[in-house]
């Protein structure tokens, strides 16, 4: 559990850090409305509830694919499609900047 809340902390203070930056800012503000964007569109077109859309964007998104919810509709299924290419490509970039942030912070001389 220490750990855990060791990690956690890093990731805060990774957070914190890159909120300066203004690419940081503009991938977590894509990611939010990618999120909200699936979570209408799914609980909309799909019929699920807020919180299956929900889970369902960032199962998707994060590559999780968890398999139990997917998409009946062709349209459906052709925007989870382009949500996918998208999405993957929004939270790998953000991903990649928090583990830069962590990973620059580590190699800083105390």
């Amino acid at each position: 559990m220490v750990s855990f809340l060791l990690t956690f902390v890093r990731l805060a203070r990774a957070v914190a850090r890159s909120w300066n930056d203004p690419e940081f800012r503009a991938l977590v503000v894509v990611f939010v409305v990618l999120l909200a964007s699936g979570t209408i569109f799914y609980a909309g077109v799909e019929g699920w509830s807020v919180l299956d859309a929900l889970y369902f964007s960032v199962a998707t998104m994060s590559t999780v694919g968890y398999g139990d919810f997917a998409p009946q509709t062709n349209v459906g299924k052709i925007f989870t499609i382009i949500y996918l290419l998208v999405g993957v490509g929004v939270f790998v970039a953000l991903v990649g900047k928090l583990a830069l942030a962590v990973i620059q912070k580590s190699n800083d001389p105390a």
